[in-house]
């Protein structure tokens, strides 16, 4: 068993992007003359990506994530072109589990405390060679850093303490790259301002953090150290993010005092700013819209060619030529993932959590109970005054028909063992916790043999009884 290598990123980690291209699959026409092509998202992005807060903005589609996704090996690697290196390096076959990534949707189990979230994610992702000490002390650092202490043994309540429980958990690997996908969405604004400042804390520890966000508020930029803006899948700036405004202000684009930066951004490229637009009050909203679209073009095409001719992209361009030298390397990012605890030890700790889970969901479990005893009984009054003769035989068949009904309705109720946690099982498998038999087989050991088998046996012992209570009390003819 390939252990996983906690410390395989030096310190100051360097992420690069050299000349990425993404491109997606659609599908287009009817269901029988069904065309596929294939649409250009990613062109020609390139980039550094040093400790510290690295953000990324796209400021003309609703897909902000995607660039982190690529650099995180989160996405289909067959329409990905160029080329991701770590120090000059190919990213390993362990990136997803040795970087860190705190995804937007919120996933967490609101059953269990920040602390037992911290010992599930420390008992998968650690190393067996890591003590049960080693753990408890790394836990314990990590919750002094992100200021848990207060809410340590209490359950995941708020919106700010679930992001943190998030970050803390992605944190207990001690890695060098940490990946946040919307860090501050359905936050306020004095909470997001929290969240950032926080990360800025981490960052000054040598970290690379890599995130995109959600209109943040000024307060929140002047804490940036690079910023990357992209438009309709092209790169319009990548440097200091502090030098962005005398940026568009050399591109003819100068944003006003009292105007939060990353909204001057995004009116620039979506072709709002007063530098591009001509009032027209008479022309007709169709053409109005029309012509938006046609600025909007303009304006990022244009922009895009500024930014190619610019110092910015010379100084990348000569880094990037720097890190990765002559060496002819391909991608391995995507390999089969190595685990460091065995087989056995994931699907123990996803039994534990599980148990933990139902200890919170008492109530709902009881509730079914109620329920299929009083099913049981209902029916087996309905049985309990037949005769046990020949001319009985229908009606005992159709009381192994309604036995046979409640037991499959009940099976097929089972996939809701996986449903309810389908966006928890594919953060955590995507990120090296757990082998996909690990998670099924510890599933089906406590959930279906205590959450659904024990309710369908009540059931059965009930009916089973009342009918043999007929047996019994009844002669035969």
């Amino acid at each position: 068993m390939a252990s996983i290598d906690l410390r395989s990123f030096t310190e100051g980690t360097v992420l690069s992007i050299h000349n990425i291209c993404y491109r997606e699959k659609v599908k287009s026409g009817s269901l029988l003359c069904r065309r596929t092509s294939e649409r250009e998202i990613l062109t020609n992005i390139n980039g550094i990506m040093k400790p510290g807060l690295n953000a990324i903005m796209e400021c003309t589609s609703g897909d902000k994530s995607l660039l982190l996704d690529v650099l995180a090996a989160r996405k289909d690697p067959s329409g990905l072109s160029g080329d991701i290196l770590i120090n000059g390096a190919p990213r390993p076959a362990n990136f997803k589990c040795n970087s860190s990534f705190v995804v937007q949707d919120d996933i967490l189990l609101d059953t269990l405390t920040v602390r037992e979230n911290l010992h599930f994610s420390a008992a998968l992702r650690l190393p067996t060679t890591v003590t049960k000490h080693e753990k408890d002390e790394r836990i314990k650092k990590v919750i002094d850093e992100l200021d848990l202490e207060e809410v340590a043994d209490s359950k995941v309540e708020s919106r700010k303490e679930r992001i943190k429980t998030s970050i803390a958990m992605e944190l207990i690997t001690d890695p060098s790259i940490l990946f946040l996908d919307e860090p501050t969405k359905g936050l306020d604004s004095s909470t997001a301002n929290a969240v950032f400042l926080l990360l800025k804390k981490i960052s000054e520890q040598g970290r690379t953090i890599i995130f995109s966000f959600h209109e943040p508020q000024n307060s929140i930029f002047k804490l940036f150290d690079s910023l990357t803006i992209l438009a309709s899948g092209r790169l319009m700036f990548h440097g200091p993010a502090q030098e962005a405004l005398e940026y568009f202000a050399s591109a003819g684009y100068h944003c006003e005092p009292h105007n939060n930066p990353l909204d001057f951004f995004q009116d620039i490229l979506n072709g709002y700013s007063p530098a591009v637009v001509v009032n027209n009050e008479e022309v007709c909203e169709a053409h109005e819209t029309e012509q938006l679209l046609t600025r909007q073009s303009s304006v990022i095409k244009g922009l895009a060619q500024f930014y190619a001719e610019s110092r910015f992209y010379r100084e990348t361009e000569t880094e990037l030529e720097r890190l990765s030298g002559v060496e002819n390397y391909r991608r391995s990012a995507f390999k089969e993932i190595t685990y460091g605890t065995t087989f056995c030890h994931q699907v123990t700790w996803i039994i534990w959590r599980s148990f933990k889970n139902w200890l919170g969901h008492l109530q709902p479990w009881i509730v079914q109970i109620i329920i299929a005893l009083i099913l049981g009984l209902v029916i087996g009054f309905a049985f309990l005054r037949l005769k046990n003769g020949c001319t009985e035989i229908q009606n005992r068949a159709w009381s192994l028909y309604v036995l046979t009904v409640f037991q499959c309705v009940t099976s097929v109720l089972t996939r809701e063992i996986f449903l309810m946690e389908r966006n928890l099982f594919i953060h955590e498998c995507i990120s090296g916790y757990y082998r996909v038999s690990s998670y099924f087989f510890g599933k089906l050991f406590f959930d279906l043999l205590l959450r659904r088998f024990f309710p369908s046996f009540v059931f059965t012992l009930v009916l089973y009884f009342m009918l043999e209570i007929t047996i019994f009390d009844h002669t035969p003819d």
